[in-house]
């Protein structure tokens, strides 16, 4: 399977965020949101006026990743303003995950499920069939300057041979400390879309970054 590369906004130069989308509608795959909320999360990121913004600029597909109490809420909006993939933690939905995937699918959506390290892969199981992808969080959402947590290697792999031997082709998504020193690793286990922060936007050449995730398989 192709990798394609998301990388996050969370870590562009919001001075000059016009240009970054620019830059990104060149070289990468998607544009990956992080939604905060200060709840879910302790931190609190940007909301829809930074989404709306970016949505009138991108080219490529915009990705968003709520990590919020009540994801729920926010499915109609995204629709609204031309998002193409949402995903949400299970750890937020629990017993209304299956709910939540299917009105972010019926809004003509991509709908994915997120998981924090300290969640068992296995927890993803039953809802294969219902995400049209799932992501792995290989630091835990929501902090900042944390290191890549070996471990998700094996998580990634869990849960691809799961799709696999059901024969379900939902991609893989990871997510934290993503870089030119995991890549290649990250692609072998499973994982086929990757989200990049600061070794994209904090790379001498970020063009040049993207395309070297893309091809480290």
């Amino acid at each position: 399977m192709q990798l394609q590369i998301a990388p996050s906004i969370l870590s562009a130069d919001f001075a000059r965020l016009g240009a970054d989308i620019e830059m990104l509608n060149k070289s990468a795959d998607l544009i990956h949101l992080d939604i905060m909320d200060g709840s879910f999360v302790p931190n609190i990121s940007f909301g829809f006026p930074v989404v709306e913004a970016v949505s009138k600029i991108a080219t490529i597909p915009m990705d968003a990743h709520f990590m919020v109490v009540h994801p729920e809420r926010w499915v109609k909006r995204c629709a609204e303003l031309g998002v193409s993939m949402m995903s949400f933690h299970l750890e937020a939905a629990r017993e209304d995950a299956s709910t939540i995937l299917a009105d972010i699918r019926s809004h003509g959506m991509k709908a994915g499920l997120v998981i924090n390290p300290d969640i068992a892969v296995e927890d993803l199981f039953p809802f294969i069939g219902q995400a049209d992808y799932f992501l792995i969080m290989s630091v835990f959402a929501g902090f900042g300057g944390q290191k890549f947590i070996p471990e998700s290697l094996e998580r990634i792999a869990v849960l691809k041979a799961e799709l696999d031997r059901r024969g379900n082709s939902a991609p893989i998504e990871v997510d934290g400390g993503v870089s030119n020193a995991n890549a290649k690793l990250l692609a072998q286990a499973g994982a086929s879309i990757f989200v990049a922060g600061s070794s994209v936007f904090k790379a001498d050449n970020p063009a040049t970054a993207i395309s070297e995730l893309r091809n480290s398989q």
